[in-house]
């Protein structure tokens, strides 16, 4: 059976995030090519709703049609009530009430907010709305670091390409992998991502020169040896402490997840180019063991290394 997604529309709406659902879950099929998903528009009582690219559009349903959703999306918003108020019309606060999945794209994370389907649950938004957003929902846990954030039936997500991500996440979560790699492929984009939107965050860095560029070179180009802290700070000739949090404000990530998400990406490349053994693709990544690899491989994309190499196997 078809899952019905609704995505609905308001004033304001960020125009890509808008045409996120009906694209990216558009595309998911079976492997004989029907479709696993449907996706409809609605605004409340059925009227246009404008953008600020300088159109509008009119959707072909009202709230009504929620009754008939597996899964609701939100998609961003660059202005309106919901973000300068923290409200919404009680109209849709009710119509989003009860429904098995709830998902947001960007700032539609404030319209779920204020809806009070975030409250004590954990969430995320753009990171440039993250400051505005906590103040006007302290009771949310807010996490602006990642891309988006899976808490059951609601779910959110990171601005902009985060919401790409996080609707094959949702693929990925209701039909597998398999299913999710060839939309993304469809979608002309990568199945995931490594790291959080921490390292898409403009950030001032205090200090001229002396940053962690050509220690994180010379890591890459030794992924296969132990590298702990004590040695990428040597090499940067700074201390621990001094190193971490430079890492950090360069990359967004500390040493340790960046290495090992570096390492992930190199045993990716080896399963895809080479007929090295599980074991020495361990070797060559870091990993040390083909049990470690496994654990790492399934925790950043889900699926085994031989999974991993039949999916995405080059000639």
């Amino acid at each position: 059976m078809t899952h019905r997604i609704v995505v609905v529309a308001l004033n304001h709406f960020a125009p890509i995030d808008l045409g996120v659902p009906g694209q990216v879950f558009g595309v998911a099929e079976t492997a004989g090519g029907e479709k696993l998903y449907e996706v409809v528009t609605c605004s409340e009582g059925r009227m246009p709703v404008r953008c600020s690219a300088g159109y509008s559009v009119l959707p072909d349903h009202d709230l009504d049609v929620l009754d008939t959703a597996d899964t609701v999306v939100v998609p961003g918003i660059h202005a309106g009530r919901a973000m300068r108020y923290g409200t919404i019309s009680p109209t849709l606060a009710e119509a989003l009430q009860g429904r098995p999945r709830t998902m947001s794209i960007c700032t539609g994370a404030f319209v779920l907010a204020a809806a009070g389907l975030l409250d004590g649950r954990p969430a995320t938004t753009h990171w440039r709305d993250a400051e505005l957003f906590a103040r006007l929902f302290p009771q949310v846990k807010l996490d602006p670091d990642v891309l988006f954030v899976d808490d059951g039936d609601v779910l959110t997500s990171a601005g902009v390409a985060a919401g790409m991500d996080l609707c094959l996440h949702v693929i990925r979560r209701d039909h597998g992998s398999e299913v999710a790699n060839r939309a993304a492929r469809r979608c002309v984009m990568p199945p995931w991502r490594e790291g959080g939107q921490a390292q898409y965050i403009d950030r001032h860095l205090p200090y001229a020169g002396g940053g962690t560029a050509a220690t994180r070179d010379w890591m890459l180009a030794h992924l296969d040896r132990p590298l702990d802290l004590a040695a990428l700070a040597g090499h940067a000739r700074m201390s621990v402490r001094t190193f971490t949090r430079r890492f950090r404000d360069e990359t967004g990530m500390s040493p340790a997840r960046w290495l090992n998400g570096q390492r992930v990406q190199h045993a990716r490349r080896l399963l895809e180019t080479t007929d090295l053994g599980v074991e020495e693709v361990a070797r060559e990544a870091g990993f040390g063991t083909a049990v470690s690899l496994r654990q790492h491989l399934h925790a950043a994309v889900g699926v085994s290394p031989l999974a991993y190499r039949h999916t995405f196997r080059r000639p």
